[in-house]
């Protein structure tokens, strides 16, 4: 019996006949667990619904609305022109590490040097890079949830276990350093730890005497920090604090650090990473024996960046101030809304629990029934709590990457697509599975 996916190949010309059989080859367990980060899935229906003629008010998307700056865009142009188009050092052009070391010691007092600085694709490639520095099979990963969607796909590469805990709305979603010490404590091989301040999707951001407390339980063991820090200009009270400043933390610790917020460079594709010098080393040939290195013309776009965009970077930071405001205030004046004014990011994360308890949909399915069953002209694309795993059950996030009056027209929807009591049940008919089968507490 030949198996469904071979395909036969008819014979030519005067060859003699014979038959060629092509099997699929099996994927990995691992390819095959692998899942997409949901806020692409939903943006991709959402360009989808765009092109079919719908009205839609993207908020699913952590992308900044505004142009990237001045200096970035007229260094990357002037690096094509000068022809800047071939490798680099793996860790990256001495230049744009010693701007970045530069920039980290000035704005949050981290004791760098150029030799403390790796270059990337953005941040979320040092996910990977950590835990290929640090995991063993079988080692203990803490991480606090809801997180970011791509934490278990890297722990998962390395056949680590990931622990998680709550951060939970009434504790301002921060990390409870309790909960760090029960891990060191009762973890069979407690190895690394999972960190992101300011936090996606919840707004929380980690002190410094969080960050002070949890050094103090960590240094001299062996215990490798991911210092995830991509909204490390987006703090609304006070300003960003790192563990990589913490007395001896470079040696423990990967602060990983992008572009695509700050100076809204998302497409550029540029971020960085601190940790020691041999951490770095070691980091370094994993870009080396992937990537190859990141693109120099993209680095001395950063470098400007980082040079001379700061006024224009803190005057865009206000304005995502002002939409989070706008959002956060006018979700609290919806019925069966509850948010945080986030200490952090340009995310809002409203408890929609009531909502969901009456109407008997899951958080993920409201999201997808906002976008796609609310109105046939009109959607708003948000993403459900349980995106960010299961603590984000009974939450939406909204992203506040649109223009202002787009926010507005997203609030006045959201309470007449919450009246539709028929558009509701249809919704439900048709998509049982986001049906809520227990009512969240």
């Amino acid at each position: 019996m030949e198996a469904a996916s071979s395909h036969r190949l008819r014979p030519q010309g005067g060859c003699s006949a014979q038959r060629l059989i092509f099997m699929t080859v099996a994927l990995s367990e691992f390819a095959e667990s692998l899942t997409a980060e949901s806020a692409f899935t939903v943006l991709a229906i959402a360009k989808q619904l765009k092109a079919a003629g719908k009205d839609v008010v993207e908020l699913e998307i952590g992308d900044s609305p505004f142009n990237s700056p001045a200096s970035a865009q007229a260094a990357g142009l002037r690096a094509i022109k000068e022809n800047v188009s071939h490798y680099c050092p793996s860790a990256g052009i001495p230049d744009f590490r010693e701007t970045a070391a530069g920039f980290v010691q000035r704005e949050f007092g981290i004791p760098a040097t150029a030799e403390n600085i790796a270059v990337g694709p953005g941040a979320k490639l040092f996910e990977q890079f950590f835990c290929e520095s640090f995991l063993n099979p079988g080692d203990g990963v803490l991480v606090f949830s809801p997180h970011f969607p791509t934490y278990p796909a890297n722990i998962a590469r390395r056949g680590a276990r990931m622990l998680l805990k709550p951060l939970r709305q009434q504790h301002h979603f921060r990390p409870q350093v309790a909960d760090i010490e029960a891990f060191l404590n009762d973890d069979p091989s407690p190895r690394a730890i999972f960190l992101n301040s300011p936090h996606n999707p919840t707004g929380g951001v980690t002190t410094e005497q969080d960050l002070r407390d949890i050094a103090d339980l960590i240094r001299g063991r062996n215990i490798a920090v991911l210092s995830d820090e991509p909204y490390c200009h987006m703090v609304w009270g006070g300003q960003h604090h790192t563990l990589a400043a913490q007395a001896g933390m470079l040696e423990q610790c990967v602060a990983a650090y992008t572009f695509s917020k700050s100076y809204s460079m998302s497409g550029w594709r540029l971020g960085f990473c601190v940790s020691s010098p041999r951490i770095i080393e070691a980091i370094s040939l994993m870009i080396n024996t992937s990537i190859s290195c990141t693109p120099p013309l993209v680095q001395l776009a950063g470098k400007a960046a980082l040079q001379q965009d700061s006024a224009e970077r803190d005057e865009v930071m206000l304005k995502f101030r002002t939409k989070v405001e706008l959002l956060t205030q006018g979700l609290n004046r919806i019925e069966g809304f509850h948010a945080l004014d986030p200490t952090g990011t340009f995310y809002v994360f409203p408890d929609v629990t009531p909502i969901c308890n009456q109407l008997g949909i899951t958080s993920h399915g409201l999201a997808l029934y906002l976008l796609q069953g609310a109105d046939d002209d009109f959607g708003i694309a948000c993403l459900g709590g349980e995106c960010f795993g299961e603590a984000g059950a009974g939450f939406l996030r909204f992203s506040c990457a649109e223009r202002d009056e787009r926010l507005q027209q997203a609030l006045d929807f959201l309470p007449v697509a919450l009246s539709r009591s028929e558009r509701i049940t249809e919704w439900l008919r048709k998509h049982p599975d986001t049906r809520l089968q227990s009512p969240y507490v």
